[in-house]
């Protein structure tokens, strides 16, 4: 027997995402109508700073609107992200996050947020390699030399990191696993310290960003061993990547992008997007991580979380495995 329709309910629905639709696209047309807050979660002067104001200033331009950067040092970048995790998902409040964001969360897991599900992803900006130098007293110009020794002197090769979780860390950890050889980590209060005590021969390697030993490898005070993409720097074409270089799968980058709180309208996300999409299109920002030998991304808020969600799920490997040692 045929069940008759319900054409009443039926209309009703109709009705309703109608108007959900009209809501939808009323939220995009009309945001932002107050100054939007872009937290960046680490202290004012730093590399990460830089990028995000000159991120922010092109941000406020486009949708007219004021854009305030806020600093929120602490725990790894996690007091930042707190801070936004537990905002109103309103398109007023966004994280200026970085892979270090991936890394940390990773390690250490947070209490006051989840980082698969408390944030809306909504685009990556940029991406470029790290590079692995050696202070100059280590005697070592190749990765193969770097391994010839580590494998003769165990546990004699130290490597230095910004801190417990930072991306020098597990890019660190993960050399070590891939190429099965003994280092030890030091862990730092951040770069700066960190990049004094190699200078110095205290430690004998880093995982380093660009913005933080870019100056030192130019000045020829660190020798340049590899880059840690899968492809070689468009700033230094001649140094092999760690994947042709000896540790075959090493394939880690750093990279910039923009979270806000879990639930966002979808159409200010959009919006949020493409404007975020025509900054990294634009000469500013494009010539500002080419510099850094980085480069700029275009994608969507999907792009953004498939790339967040499979490096949330490579660093929680690694940190299992640095856990079984």
């Amino acid at each position: 027997m045929k069940q008759k329709t319900n054409w009443r309910a039926l209309l009703a629905s109709l009705f309703m995402a109608s108007i959900a639709s009209a809501a939808h696209a009323e939220a995009g047309a009309s945001w932002p109508q107050q100054p939007i807050t872009v937290v960046v979660p680490f202290a004012a002067g730093g590399g990460t700073d830089s990028i995000a104001r000159e991120f922010a200033l092109e941000l406020g331009k486009e949708l007219g609107q004021t854009v305030v950067v806020e600093n929120r040092g602490g725990g790894g970048g996690s007091i930042g992200a707190a801070r936004v995790a537990q905002a109103k998902p309103d398109g007023y409040t966004l994280l200026f996050a970085t892979s270090t964001f991936a890394t940390n969360s990773a390690w250490e897991k947070s209490a006051a947020y989840d980082a698969k599900t408390s944030f809306t992803p909504i685009a990556l900006l940029g991406s470029g390699p790290l590079m692995l130098v050696a202070n100059k007293e280590l005697g070592v110009a190749t990765v193969a030399d770097l391994l010839n020794k580590a494998a003769a002197e165990p546990n004699s090769i130290n490597y230095c990191s910004a801190g417990p979780g930072s991306i020098n860390h597990l890019s660190g950890a993960l050399f070590q696993q891939l190429a099965h050889v003994d280092i030890t980590h030091v862990p730092y209060r951040g770069s700066g310290p960190a990049t004094f005590d190699l200078l110095a021969g205290r430690v004998q390697i880093f995982f380093s960003t660009m913005p933080t030993m870019l100056a030192n490898v130019k000045a020829g005070k660190v020798q340049l061993l590899a880059v840690t993409t899968k492809e070689r720097s468009s700033l230094f074409p001649s140094v092999p990547a760690l994947d042709e270089a000896g540790i075959p799968g090493y394939d880690i980058s750093t990279w910039w992008g923009i979270l806000g709180p879990a639930r966002m309208p979808a159409a200010i996300v959009e919006k949020l997007n493409a404007v975020a999409n025509k900054i990294t299109g634009g000469q500013l920002l494009r010539d500002r991580l080419a510099s850094e030998g980085a480069t700029v991304f275009k994608g969507s808020p999907g792009d953004f979380e498939k790339k967040l969600h499979s490096e949330l799920a490579m660093w929680e490997k690694v940190v299992g495995g640095i856990e079984q040692r």
